[in-house]
């Protein structure tokens, strides 16, 4: 399969010359040997209008490698609960951009939960948001996009756990991106005080206290089940900090203060 894109156009520039353009003013210059050695990062993915700044500060603080795995919610409905896309490339506005089959292959068998299926993949836009930015910091990029639904906490844990067992096996430089906006269409006040509960525990390293505070206040963090599962696997290999960069939301482009949608990016080491 070769995946075209779903949101160029929509979400961020369709073309190279304005994307390329667009990424230079989002993403900080900061030299190469400057940039921490990560395990993860919690990157939002809206349109880039209102969180690419966002993003761009939180993976151009990062080493990107050459092999990234990308976690993103599912939003369409389309496909199996946790559909790991093992094989083929996706068509994006700076180039093609291979699926590690190899490394892919690795992780479906890390775990029984994760199923090979492009599906899920098709339209979803919550992993495509992040591949320019990751492109843009690594011309060589190859990824293993996984895309999860609402799952218990015990299967993210396994699954978390499986993928850091996979990561080890493929014993080269990894990076793991989780994809999530927070809070959706509340007041500033609102979203705020609810999304500080769920950053306060990413900081913690406490995959089961966000998975829970999420679930128990209602909190509208789509990417609930990504990041708990990136954390997992975070902590199995070692993680030790979790460092919020920035945290802002959709009424600093948009001046709406009522209806609001958080973000935030915080890095992992």
């Amino acid at each position: 399969m070769v995946r075209s894109p779903a949101v160029a156009g929509q979400f961020y520039p369709g073309s190279e010359a304005s994307l390329v353009k667009t990424l230079q003013a989002l993403v900080p210059e900061i030299q190469p040997e400057k940039r921490k050695q990560a395990l993860a990062v919690v990157s939002p993915h809206a349109g880039y209008v209102y969180s690419g700044g966002v993003a761009g500060e939180t993976i151009g603080r990062v080493q990107v490698p050459e092999n990234v795995v990308i976690l993103g919610p599912n939003h369409t409905g389309h496909g199996a609960p946790l559909a790991l896309m093992g094989h083929g490339s996706w068509s994006m506005p700076m180039g093609d951009v291979p699926v590690n089959e190899e490394f892919a292959a690795l992780i479906a068998k890390s775990s029984p939960h994760i199923e090979v299926d492009d599906a899920a993949h098709r339209f979803e836009h919550s992993l495509e948001v992040q591949v320019p930015f990751l492109q843009y910091l690594q011309k060589n990029l190859a990824i293993a996009p996984i895309v999860v639904s609402h799952v218990p906490y015990a299967t993210c844990a396994a699954v978390g756990q499986g993928l850091a067992e996979a990561i080890k096996s493929f014993a080269r430089p990894v990076l793991i991106v989780a994809s999530t906006d927070m809070t959706h269409y509340e007041s500033r006040r609102s979203a705020s005080a609810k999304d500080s509960q769920a950053l306060d525990r990413i900081k913690a390293l406490d995959p089961e206290g966000l998975y829970n505070t999420v679930v128990g206040q209602r909190i509208s963090m789509c990417g609930i089940m990504p990041t708990t599962v990136a954390l997992v696997a975070a902590l199995t290999l070692g993680a030790k900090k979790a460092e919020l960069i920035r945290y802002t939301d959709s009424g600093e482009t948009s001046g709406d203060t009522d209806q609001v949608v958080g973000y935030a990016g915080l890095v992992i080491t």
